[in-house]
């Protein structure tokens, strides 16, 4: 069967805030399926000025805090960039990309649906690392 990949409607240019973006990030991870379980915050970095752009880059931090642990021993991290365009009009939407922390891999969130696996994977990685030290 073929999964139908989640995406949002992305703002237009003009009207794009920083705010605006996390919340549309927000709004993006939402339609993502991930157990109740895992809690992430959101983060504005940096702004990026470029020839042809203005690259807005963004984080979101994820764990699974327990009763026992209420700390997670390890987090994972996914990193976003909205990309503004000079070269297009302002009425078009912003392209946004993303990747995960220890993955040179960009991702468009129309192209691919976001799995839990990927945040599971870095966080086991983490502690056996850890472990081994």
């Amino acid at each position: 069967t073929k999964h139908i990949i989640k995406n949002i409607p992305w703002t237009t240019a003009k009207n794009f805030t920083v705010e605006r973006g996390r919340q549309q990030i927000e709004e993006l991870i939402s339609t993502w399926d991930i157990h109740e379980s895992w809690l992430h915050h959101s983060e504005f970095l940096e702004e990026e000025e470029r020839k042809d752009s203005k690259r807005y880059h963004y984080r979101a931090c994820w764990g699974i805090p327990t009763r026992r642990k209420p700390i997670p021993r390890a987090t994972a991290s996914v990193y976003f960039v909205i990309v503004i365009s000079k070269f297009k009009p302002d009425t078009a939407p912003v392209e946004v990309f993303y990747r995960l922390e220890s993955s040179r891999l960009i991702r468009r969130p129309e192209q691919c649906q976001f799995r839990e696996k990927w945040l599971k994977d870095i966080i086991e990685n983490k502690i056996v690392c850890t472990e081994r030290l």
